[in-house]
This record gives structure tokens, sequence and C-alpha cells, in this order.
């Protein structure tokens, strides 16, 4: 077994710092993670499965990476457990949680940090659910300088890798400031008019119906799929298939830079002559998007819900 790689995430927001060690379990997606450091990123809680945090993390490998270990169920396992996911999230479990799905651990933060990191959950479920107030995780090799950086693909096509320059401007853009397109849509300032009889609600859930998909299983699902030896053509089709209509409509809904980005790679991707530039391509609008999405997640007014609370099931 390998030396473990002590890991420290912190939220200056809140004063709270924790340490984690990253284990040998998978040890190519610890290491992934442990090269992308240090970073910062918009600290996010679970809305369904629990007591459960989560970040974007800028890592374009965690979309495709296989895992050699998995948990069954990660109901189960300690809290404190750090968790790589292909959503390129990084999750800490630090409570309850009712969501049964495999997961793939990488590491675990240090016994006596565990009770600072549930306080940390409390507080970041506080700024989620209510109060709006964006927490930043840092997250550094212990002992180092805090940092933060984006990665940047290269690509050999000239039009494709300038699209690629311009959504990491972008993604660098919003990674810790919010978005004003998401901001005056949450605000309802919706040019389009978007929302019937003047509805603002409606609109926000279809958009964060249409963004989080298209991050997460449209984007992230062909970068997957290029590494995985679908024919190039194959890749062409699916891009146009599952990305044109979600853009198109979150344009309409007020997030226009989704559909100009993404007409931009549908235009350009038929130029592009390998597997390799057509996943970069992608993971550059994953990652975008996905940040994007972790944006939305945060500014949705979820305690407009909060009469409508969990009852127990009829026996």
């Amino acid at each position: 077994m390998t030396t473990p790689k002590r890991v420290e995430i912190g939220w200056p927001a809140l004063g709270i710092a924790v340490t984690a060690e990253l284990d040998d379990r998978n040890a190519a997606l610890a290491q992934s993670l442990w090269d992308a450091m240090p970073y910062r990123s918009l600290q996010g809680h679970a809305l369904v499965a629990g007591h459960h945090l989560y970040h974007v993390a800028p890592v374009h490998s965690l979309l495709y990476q296989t895992p050699t270990y998995k948990v069954e169920d990660r109901r189960y396992e300690p809290d404190g457990t750090i968790f790589a996911s292909r959503l390129q999230h990084l999750g800490i479990k630090y409570g309850e949680l009712t969501e049964p799905m495999p997961a793939i651990p990488i590491g675990r933060v240090v016994p006596d940090d565990v009770d600072s990191l549930a306080e940390a959950g409390r507080a970041v479920w506080e700024a989620v659910y209510t109060t709006k107030k964006p927490v930043i995780a840092e997250v550094r090799r212990a002992g180092e300088n805090n940092g933060h950086s984006l990665p940047r693909l290269t690509v050999t096509d000239p039009e494709a890798d300038a699209l690629i320059g311009d959504l990491h401007a972008e993604t660098e853009r919003i990674w810790l400031e919010a978005p004003q397109e998401l901001v005056d849509l949450h605000e309802g300032r919706i040019p389009s008019c978007a929302g019937s009889y003047e509805t603002v609600l409606t609109t926000l859930l279809f958009v964060n119906g249409e963004t989080r998909p298209l991050g997460y299983a449209a984007y992230g699902g062909l970068v997957r799929a290029a590494y995985e030896d679908v024919p190039l053509e194959s890749l062409r089709q699916m891009a146009r298939i599952l990305t044109s209509t979600p853009a198109e409509f979150l344009a309409y809904c007020g997030l226009e830079k989704v559909w100009y980005f993404t007409r931009r790679t549908l235009d350009c991707i038929d130029r592009i002559d390998n597997r390799d530039d057509f996943a970069a391509l992608m993971a550059h609008m994953t990652l975008y998007l996905n940040c994007l999405g972790g944006w939305n997640l945060h500014l949705f007014p979820w305690q407009l819900g909060d009469h409508l609370r969990r009852v127990s099931a009829p026996a």
C-alpha cells in the first residue's frame, strides 16, 4: 500500500477546514485529483440524497477514467468518505444518506475532523437552501499554498482549438462568480418572456431539468463514448441528436451562451478528424455546463417548498 496523499479541504467563508487522505483503492482517480490541486470551486450540497457535500472538480479525466474499485451502496460507507464521480464531482459523505447507489471511494477525512466536516455540511445546506450566499471550497495538497487554475486542452484543428479557448475563458469567468444570465433569470429578467402567465418558477424548473442532463449525460456521455471506441461518425451523429434541442430551449429561457457554444461545437465537429480531439472539445463543453449547472442549483429557490415535508409512508 502506498503512502496516503494528505489533502486539505477548506471553506474560508465558514472558517472550517478538514484534512483528508487519498488512498489507493482507486489510485489513478486519486492521482488525477492530486495533479489538479490546488483549486477552488463552488461548494454544493446534495438536494435529494441526504447529508452529502459535492463540488465540480476541474478534472477532465474524471469523466472517463475507469475505477478499479466500487462500493455497491454508499449509504454504508463511514462518514468522511470521499468519492469521485463521472459527473465530475468530488463528493464527501458527512452523515445519513438515503440514496442506494454504487460509488467510487478515493479517500477519507481523518477521524479527528469528521465533526468539523458535519458542521461545514450543515452550513453549506443553509447556504444552498436559504441564504444563497456562495461558499467556496479550497482544495490543496496538505502543507502547500492555496491557488486555482482550470485545465486547458488543445486540439490540432485551429477552429476547434479557438472554440476550446473561448469555452475555457468563459468557464473561468463564471467558475467562482454566478453567471449574469442565470442571475437575471432567477430575478425574473427573461427577454423572451418565457413563463406562462408571467411565472418565473416554472421556467427555473425547466432550466434546471435541461441544464443538468445536458452536462452530466449528453456532453459527459459523449466524452465517455469517445474513450470507448465509438466510431467518430457515430460520435458526430450522437452530438447532433443529444445536444441541439435542449441547448436551443435553454437559449429561449435566457441561457443564450449555451446555445451559442453548442452551435459552434456542432458547426466544427465535421472538421475534427480524430477521437482525442473530439473528446477534448466535448470535455470543455461538459465542464462549462457542469459549472453552469452548479450555479443554477445554488441559486434555485428551494426554500419556496419549505412547507412540503416528507411524511412517513402508511403502514
